[in-house]
């Protein structure tokens, strides 16, 4: 990664671009209109994100298709409005006709900006960035093309500032050359050779608060960009031919938890969805835990709306599953049961189900069985032939938390 600068005509290094690739967004932040809900609680999310509008439908390329073990994935490509294409892969069940329920499967942050959806599909060839991020927070899982395997079309994208829509950082910004300097240093001092994906994360790291900033100057925010781009794949999947538009879910783990929240409140299309290790209350990040988290959760002024699970009110889904992890280091137990109190008083019996799980912040395989199960049960109409969400909850809460239920 250089960092070199050609000198401008005065002689004085020429500043680089603080966001290269992606010189074209203030522009459309600028000159078009704001994302619009179609309630007012959706609203007001969308407003204090500083969601863009989807102007239209992506016109959708396929790069290649393959069958295996059950399922066809295929690679797929869009243009979105500003930065450069998106990639993302749709799998489906093979042999397996429609129409099928829908479901966008969101990834984590992670730290890994290098990669995105890549890390949750089943690929014949994977770059050791997404083989990593599957073995340190998917317990080794391909989850989207799990959950195709259970008879639904997923789709996984990157989002923006994730993989094919990372910011082109070969020659980063000045304030982020710095800094990434200082971590290489301390690389030839521990005789460590980074890879190109330790590079980049590296980078994009000290560069998320360039970002950040970007965003809040344009009346926007890191997670009202991402919002943007989970939007427009939810359109792009609700138009197939073989998806059932009135059968459409969504899953995160971590960042990911966090986009499903704010996809479920800002889209009407949203029937159930999945939060896993991302969910607190907003007191319960202070003092301690502020440090743990990106600018992906902690949008300027979104506390004035409610605290995070209050938020989950403002969505029109009629299922949620949240999963916690009790010694999960990037919330402490306290603000994680707060929360769960609070998801209980706001929804009615059997539409919402919250779990304790013992470890760390990982989804682990028996996390990653629930929520298949859960998106089943919801979007394929079998909730009268199975325990219902608050049965399973009671469950899970006695035999999974070491001090029983909040």
């Amino acid at each position: 990664m250089s960092h070199n600068v050609d000198p401008s005509k005065d002689g004085q290094p020429r500043r680089p671009s603080a966001i290269a690739g992606f010189e074209d967004w203030p522009a459309y932040v600028q000159q078009h209109p704001r994302y619009q809900a179609s309630t007012t609680a959706a609203q007001e999310l969308a407003d204090a994100l500083g969601v863009p509008a989807v102007q239209r439908r992506p016109e959708v390329t396929v790069h290649w298709q393959d069958t295996y073990d059950g399922v066809t994935t295929s690679q797929l490509s869009w243009q979105l409005s500003f930065g450069p294409r998106t990639t993302g892969w749709l799998i489906r069940p093979a042999g397996v006709s429609g129409p099928l329920p829908g479901v966008l499967a969101l990834h984590c942050h992670g730290g890994n900006k290098f990669g995105g959806a890549d890390r949750l599909v089943e690929l014949p060839e994977s770059h050791p960035s997404a083989a990593n991020a599957r073995a340190g927070h998917y317990d080794g899982r391909a989850l989207a093309t799990d959950i195709a395997r259970r008879g639904a079309v997923v789709l996984a994208h990157d989002a923006f500032a994730w993989g094919s829509r990372r910011f082109d950082l070969s020659v980063p910004p000045w304030r982020t050359a710095s800094a990434l300097e200082a971590r290489q240093a301390q690389w030839r001092e521990d005789g460590v050779v980074p890879s190109d994906a330790d590079e980049y994360n590296a980078a994009a790291a000290f560069h998320e608060e360039t970002v950040a900033k970007t965003a809040g100057l344009l009346g926007t925010s890191l997670a009202g960009m991402v919002a943007h781009d989970d939007l427009a794949a939810l359109e792009i999947l609700a138009g197939l031919p073989d998806v059932d538009q009135d059968r459409l879910g969504c899953i995160g783990f971590s960042g990911g938890g966090g986009r499903s929240v704010a996809l479920a409140v800002l889209s009407p299309r949203i029937r159930s969805y999945v939060v896993t290790c991302m969910m607190t209350t907003f007191q319960s990040l202070l003092p301690a835990h502020l440090d743990a988290h990106s600018w992906l959760l902690q949008t300027p002024g979104l506390w004035r709306l409610g605290d995070w699970p209050e938020l989950t009110a403002r969505s029109g889904a009629g299922g949620l599953l949240v999963q916690y992890a009790l010694t999960d280091e990037l919330f402490p137990e306290h603000g994680m049961r707060d929360a769960h109190r609070t998801l209980q008083s706001l929804h009615r019996p059997g539409s919402y189900t919250g779990s304790f799980w013992p470890g760390g912040h990982v989804f682990t395989a028996g996390m990653q069985q629930e929520a298949l199960d859960f998106l089943s049960a919801t979007l394929h109409g079998n909730l009268s032939k199975r325990a219902g969400p608050a049965e399973a909850a009671s469950h899970l809460q006695t035999t999974s938390s070491p001090r029983g239920t909040p």
